[in-house]
């Protein structure tokens, strides 16, 4: 569960990013937030793990209250987060498995169960057979796939994903969504920032619009409207 409450984001050059935005999402809802460039959107999906720092209000996501939480507990609240970023943040020294992996040893989990889960989430997103490639051998859908594996390795039960059709074909983009779809039918919260119309229309979740910081509409099964 997260919960805005009257959260506000202002930066130090005077630029309100978030204005007094107060919603609620459920475990394992799928939720779209739109909104022109510049709107928000990315600045409130950041507040939701705490890479950014809220101004007013407050903010609770799972167990943590993160307007109040201590830097030393931000490691564990972001053990319940998985982003995926459009431009994709793989290390090119590494390759798929290792990338993957990462995510895991970072944690201090078992070479056994690193083992274990690597492969499982492997599997989920298509990309076995990839696991001893190196990023720069692979497509664009291939590279986000491999980023949505990494971001489910601690098995977090939210998934925050910023444009990450963005940079993709039409077709690629379906592909990632329904990757999407799946972890979200296992019952993982989905939250994703997207300029992609199609996909809204076709595929109908929650719907929460952003303009100028602040929450202008927010629809079950909503269009995109901009």
């Amino acid at each position: 569960m997260i919960q805005l409450t009257h959260v506000s984001k202002r930066y130090s050059n005077g630029i309100v990013a978030v204005k007094d935005a107060s919603l609620r999402i459920e475990q394992g809802e799928f939720v779209y937030i739109i909104g022109p460039s510049g709107s928000g959107k990315s600045t409130l999906m950041k507040l939701m793990y705490r890479d950014e720092r809220l101004s007013k209000g407050k903010l609770t996501v799972g167990p943590y209250q993160v307007h109040a939480i201590k830097n030393r507990h931000i490691p564990k609240l972001r053990r319940h987060i998985g982003v995926i970023f459009q431009d994709f943040k793989l290390l090119p020294k590494l390759t798929v498995y290792e990338n993957v992996a990462y995510a895991l040893e970072v944690t201090g989990a078992k070479k056994k169960v690193i083992k274990e889960r690597v492969r499982e989430v492997l599997h989920l997103v298509g990309l076995t057979r990839k696991a001893n490639q190196f990023p720069d051998e692979l497509s664009g859908g291939e590279q986000q796939r491999v980023a949505i594996a990494r971001a489910l390795a601690n098995e977090p039960s939210i998934i925050i994903a910023d444009e990450p059709t963005g940079n993709l074909d039409p077709k690629t983009a379906r592909e990632i969504f329904e990757v999407l779809e799946t972890i979200n039918a296992q019952g993982t919260t989905v939250i994703m920032g997207t300029h992609n119309n199609q996909l809204v229309d076709q595929y109908k979740h929650r719907v929460i619009q952003i303009e100028a910081g602040r929450i202008v509409s927010d629809e079950v099964e909503g269009d995109y409207n901009l």
